[in-house]
């Protein structure tokens, strides 16, 4: 058996490292780094940022998280224009919803404005009410130019040609 070469004494932790006993909402995505507004908080205001921004309280004003998703929990209830990469609404959202990806509104949530996205997805039972304007990214108009056929070119006296013909 393998001993250690130094003969200091071993600590053991008494518990764990992280006694957090929060615990992630389900239908939401973990991550590292993501903000959350409780759903005792209230913001009247701008909210910007970049990283993930979770609401499960209340916003009136404008969300701007261009880079990022931003989920409406439960118990949220948005009062404001939201422009993100990804939307995820289970609450409550009026106002308006530009997305640079996806807008997704779950069966029990909300929505009461005017979309603009790539995608949109709408569970049964969920609520929507405004104009859907979908638009296509850059990505997918780039490639639907690169896969029309280049129109043929016609010399001019070809062209004069078969035009006096």
């Amino acid at each position: 058996m393998l001993e250690p070469k130094d003969n200091s004494p071993r600590i053991t932790p008494l518990s764990s490292p992280n006694n957090n006993s929060f615990a992630a909402p389900r239908n939401a995505v973990a991550t590292a780094e993501q903000a959350t507004i409780g759903r005792t908080v209230v913001i009247k205001g701008e909210v910007t940022g970049s990283e993930p921004l979770y609401i499960d309280g209340r916003i009136e004003g404008s969300i701007n998280v261009p880079d990022n998703r931003v989920t409406v929990g439960r118990s949220g209830s948005v009062s404001a224009g939201i422009h993100a990469k990804e939307v995820v609404i289970m609450g409550k959202v009026e106002g308006n919803v530009v997305c640079g990806d996806r807008v997704d509104i779950r069966a029990e949530g909300s929505l009461t404005g005017d979309v603009v996205a790539p995608r949109i997805s709408v569970e049964d039972g969920a609520f929507l009410k405004g104009g859907v304007d979908i638009q296509k990214t850059a990505k997918k108009e780039a490639a639907a130019e690169a896969a029309k056929p280049a129109s043929p070119v016609v010399p001019p006296k070809a062209a004069a040609a078969t035009a006096g013909a």
